[in-house]
């Protein structure tokens, strides 16, 4: 019995991978370098908060936010994608993340989430994403795109009066 499984083993041949003399096969669900984007954020700053690393870091500036993720302080966890409810941080396959020490404060991933001005009242503030707004919202994708770049109080009231 054990010289069949034997046999078929040696027939099989070797199941190592070719690095570092051939490209190396990566998993489909392995947690590699984060990628943000910055169009899809909402601002909720969940991220942030679920970071056991403490590698996110939201700064708000008078035009937008800032958002910084430290690569060298990431374990890769995933709570970051997993807590995200508009999709703007996800794990990529990208594992090529070696480098010299003195270059470890470079493995930055920065985006900026830039505040537009409500369309009705001209306050600051972030547009909802799409994927959100057809969550909170039943209608036409006109009627949805145009809720979309106002303020909360502005949204708030037109939604209302659309209901009386």
């Amino acid at each position: 019995m054990w010289q069949l499984v034997l046999l078929k083993n040696l027939l099989k041949g070797p199941a190592t991978e070719a690095f570092p003399f051939g490209e190396a096969t990566t998993p489909a669900a392995y947690r590699g370098r984060v990628a943000f984007d910055p169009s899809a954020c909402t601002a909720c700053r969940t991220c942030q908060y679920v970071c056991a690393a403490g590698a996110i870091h939201f700064e708000e500036r008078p035009d937008g936010l800032r958002f910084t993720l430290w690569h060298n302080s990431c374990v890769f966890c995933g709570m970051c994608q997993h807590y995200c409810v508009a999709k703007a941080i996800h794990l990529t396959t990208d594992w090529h993340l070696s480098h010299e020490q003195a270059r470890k404060y470079e493995m930055v991933e920065e985006g900026w989430v830039p505040f537009r001005p409500c369309l009705q009242c001209g306050e600051l503030m972030l547009p909802a994403t799409p994927p959100l707004m057809r969550l909170a919202y039943r209608g036409d994708s006109k009627e949805i795109e145009a809720l979309r770049h106002l303020c909360p109080k502005c949204r708030q009231t037109r939604a209302a009066g659309r209901n009386s």
